[in-house]
């Protein structure tokens, strides 16, 4: 299974704004966004799930959720984003459709570990910076600690680099093993740097494509 190179975490003020966001990036190139919302009712989320899963559709982007594997089934998601304190992958893998993926965060090696044991799709390992995004961000892990750990791996799971990221760092990040980004803020404050870093990730939908028929 072929993981896109970009992710978009979406980011607003209101529910409705995150989905304005996730329609400028999915008009600007996002091959996969996940929708990430704090503080909402299950029945709300669902609700702006089910929107983001029309709005994605309409671009042929895959849509990620967070934190709610049960969402995710519903709207028949691409597959659920777990943070380390949400739900155990294998018991949202027991749950899910076969062909959804499971992404989890990670910041240790232990962590990223515990993970590939547990079979995720994917790792979003960080943060490579302090960011605002998150509260009680956990230790800063730069490009030495992207380094150490991927080399201390040496795993065929795909790992993204999160955490106030900018398509400044992207060319340095990749050459530490890094598969791929995901980014939020600095999408949301220009969905036009979606092209860009698109460019310097050689994020190509149409070698995907290629892949897929085989």
């Amino acid at each position: 299974m072929i993981i896109p190179k970009l992710h978009y975490i979406s980011q607003g003020n209101s529910p409705e704004s995150h989905l304005e966001h996730i329609q400028k990036a999915c008009t600007s190139g996002a091959e996969l966004v996940q929708l990430r919302l704090k503080n909402v009712s299950e029945k709300n989320y669902l609700k702006i799930a089910e929107a983001a899963r029309d709005i994605t559709s309409h671009f042929q982007t895959r849509l990620i959720i967070n934190d709610h594997y049960k969402i995710a089934k519903a709207v028949k998601a691409d597959g659920v984003h777990l943070g380390k304190t949400d739900s155990c992958p294998t018991l949202a893998r027991k749950e899910l459709y076969s062909w959804q993926i499971i992404g989890g965060t990670a910041n240790t090696i232990q962590d990223c570990e515990t993970l590939i044991s547990k079979e995720v799709d994917y790792i979003s390992l960080g943060p490579f910076r302090f960011t605002k995004t998150k509260d009680n961000t956990p230790p800063v892990l730069g490009l030495n600690g992207y380094k150490a750990i991927i080399e201390a791996l040496k795993t065929d799971t795909t790992i993204i680099g999160v955490g106030g990221i900018t398509t400044e760092d992207v060319t340095d990040i990749l050459k530490t093993g890094i598969s791929g980004i995901a980014a939020s803020g600095n999408i949301t404050r220009n969905f036009n740097s979606i092209r860009l870093f698109n460019q310097l990730l050689k994020a190509s939908s149409t070698k995907e494509q290629r892949h897929s028929f085989k």
